[in-house]
């Protein structure tokens, strides 16, 4: 059997602002850090032992997967990092409040913006000293391929050819994988695994911090998914990411 598991970084210090943070490189908050640091012990008490782990190119997500790794004592296995799982981008919506932004939008408007599957919010300019173009993360990925703004459906774009081309094919030979990385782009990665639709898709909210599971047969068949941890707590964690914009 093959294990994968997606974790969503702990809460970021705009997570608790209810900001909007898509690329911009924000860090953990306390209560991120204990997220992430609990997010190791169960997957420790769960044995899990991995032999690879991905992340993206965001502090908030890499120290998400230091602390888990920390927790199971495996801070010593292979880590990869790309650009490909960072989070979507939310163009001229970075960093402002989500119900400062729905109260001048409308909640439907920016509801839309956050969730509709291929409606992106309005880019940041071309000069913007905040454009990825100019971020020394990026300095050696090819500019045309940088994003001023995204929708979920360019988020999934941009992570299928790293997760068919380099993901994929490391489970195809590795026991077990993590993940650590962010909402939309982990989100991606749900909806290629499960096959769900477009419309179902922007409705699955995943908590921070909370270890996703997916087991597979030796054909990487997928046989089961499921959430570690308390799944009264779980239910609570979506539905406040749900009302993030409320």
């Amino acid at each position: 059997m093959k294990k994968l598991v997606l974790l969503r970084h702990g809460e970021s210090i705009w997570n608790k602002e209810n900001k909007f943070t898509g690329w911009t490189d924000v860090d953990l908050s306390e209560q991120g850090i204990k997220e992430a640091i609990e997010a190791g012990k169960i997957l420790k008490i769960n044995n899990f032992k991995f032999d690879v782990a991905y992340t993206s190119y965001l502090k908030r997500a890499i120290k998400t997967l230091w602390l888990a790794l920390e927790q199971m004592d495996q801070m010593w296995i292979p880590v990869y990092k790309s650009w490909r799982l960072n989070e979507k981008h939310y163009g001229f919506l970075q960093g402002k409040d989500k119900s400062e932004t729905a109260k001048k939008y409308g909640p439907e408007k920016v509801l839309q913006w956050r969730r509709s599957y291929d409606i992106a919010p309005m880019p940041i300019p071309d000069d913007d000293k905040n454009n990825p173009i100019f971020d020394e993360h990026y300095k050696n990925v090819d500019k045309a391929e940088l994003p001023s703004t995204e929708s979920l459906k360019d988020t999934i774009d941009r992570i299928t050819p790293y997760w068919e081309n380099t993901i994929l094919k490391q489970l195809q030979t590795s026991g077990q994988i993590l993940i650590t990385a962010h909402g939309n782009s982990l989100r991606g990665i749900v909806k290629i695994l499960k096959n769900i639709s477009n419309e179902d898709i922007i409705k699955l909210n995943l908590p921070t911090g909370i270890p996703y599971v997916f087991e597979f047969d030796d054909d990487l068949n997928l046989i089961k998914d499921y959430f570690l941890g308390d799944e009264d707590k779980i239910k609570k964690l979506m539905n406040k990411v749900a009302n993030q914009a409320k």
